[in-house]
């Protein structure tokens, strides 16, 4: 009896090693892509994994973020480190995937998590258009980039890992576009030529992959989500950093352009654009940030608007304070103009006084001589 049983579990696990060798055979077997055949709208018929609850992307709504003061600084091990073997970079004709040394690794996570490989998303119609995966309050950025690794603790492999719920950790890089050049970015985006078409390979020089992360590592989201391309398999710590790192115009368009999602034996050649999916619903997951929500508070579209309005209401206001001030001031400045053309009394000084009075006296004098004369002169004599 004991032996049957034990048949019978053996013949359980083949058949489950089978089905789920199958799956993953005919996963790899089937092509899919953004917007055309098998499109982000149909995924989930051929890989049922990316119709599930805990899907990635998302729009991380700031304030509906949970503080969690125990998420330290994501602490990157061996990044600057590249040693002098290049780095295998190819297009899979949905990216570009830049391969990682094994002696790369993720610390300030519960589980030690060794590198696997780097790759990009953007859009299609240069800055302001959007083209990342996450966004921040309903806001896109220009591109993202994605560092993917796995638990090493646990599991032995990414194949191995990457099916489990805590199998791999992902960092997340929103990219905006601005007037300077990022150097560290071009150590990807000058050798893109090498591997314009789909399954094209190439060699490029190790460069210090710590160059492309933000400067503040201490400040990001976290949530559990999944890969963000079929099978979709929800096994993604996510780690999305808030500070958002910087390329020129000329580097985000060569991403957009460069490289073609067809073959080089095809005919009909297609550029390789919007490799982005669309933001999936939250559902039960709590999106935890490593800082308060004031402190790095991103406003929204709503808030930016509304400061725009206040601000110029403001402005309109002072305007009119300072018009009616100085019309005021131009007014009372013409008043004393007028006040002032009018002539002044003179003013009673003594010496004037002093005059009226000696014109007074010599009045009175002469008044009396007068009189004294009139006195001493005779009558005049009258005629018979």
């Amino acid at each position: 009896m004991r032996v049957n049983m034990d048949s019978l579990g053996l013949f359980v696990l083949l058949i489950s090693t089978f089905l789920h060798w199958t799956a993953a055979s005919s996963a790899d077997e089937i092509s899919w892509s953004y917007s055309g055949f098998v499109g982000q709208s149909e995924w989930s018929e051929y890989f049922p994994d990316c119709g599930g609850t805990s899907q990635s992307p998302v729009d991380v709504i700031t304030t509906q973020t949970k503080y969690d003061p125990s998420l330290v600084p994501v602490m990157p091990l061996g990044y600057s480190q590249h040693g002098n073997q290049p780095f295998s970079m190819h297009n899979n004709g949905h990216t570009v995937i830049v391969e990682l040394p094994e002696w790369m690794g993720l610390g300030g996570l519960p589980w030690f998590f060794t590198a696997v490989q780097l790759h990009l998303h953007w859009g299609n119609g240069g800055p302001g258009v959007g083209g990342s995966e996450h966004t921040i309050n309903g806001r896109s950025s220009d591109a993202e980039l994605h560092v993917v690794h796995y638990n090493a603790e646990l599991y032995p492999n990414m194949s191995a890992a990457m099916t489990q719920r805590d199998g791999l950790a992902v960092l997340g890089i929103l990219i905006e576009t601005g007037e300077e050049t990022n150097p560290g970015f071009n150590n990807i985006l000058n050798y893109m030529s090498r591997i314009r078409h789909a399954d094209q390979r190439t060699f490029i020089p190790a460069f210090d992959v710590q160059s492309l992360l933000p400067k503040d590592l201490g400040r990001y989201y976290r949530y559990n989500g999944s890969l963000t391309t079929p099978p979709c398999y929800q096994s993604v710590i996510w780690t999305l950093f808030h500070e958002r790192v910087q390329i020129s115009k000329a580097q985000l368009l060569k991403m957009e352009m460069m490289l073609y999602s067809s073959k080089v034996q095809e005919v009909d050649r297609m550029l390789l654009q919007d490799n982005y999916r669309i933001t999936q619903p939250l559902n039960h997951r709590i999106i935890f940030a490593s800082f308060s929500a004031e402190s790095g508070r991103e406003l929204s579209s709503g808030e930016v608007t509304a400061i725009v309005i206040g601000v110029m209401c403001g402005c309109v206001g002072v305007a009119v304070i300072i018009r009616f001030i100085v019309k005021t001031i131009r007014s009372t400045s013409s008043w004393d103009v007028l006040h002032n053309n009018r002539p002044a009394p003179m003013p009673r000084t003594k010496e004037t006084e002093k005059s009226q009075e000696i014109k007074t006296d010599l009045a009175l004098t002469l008044t009396s001589k007068a009189e004294r004369k009139e006195e001493l002169s005779p009558s005049p004599q009258t005629e018979p």
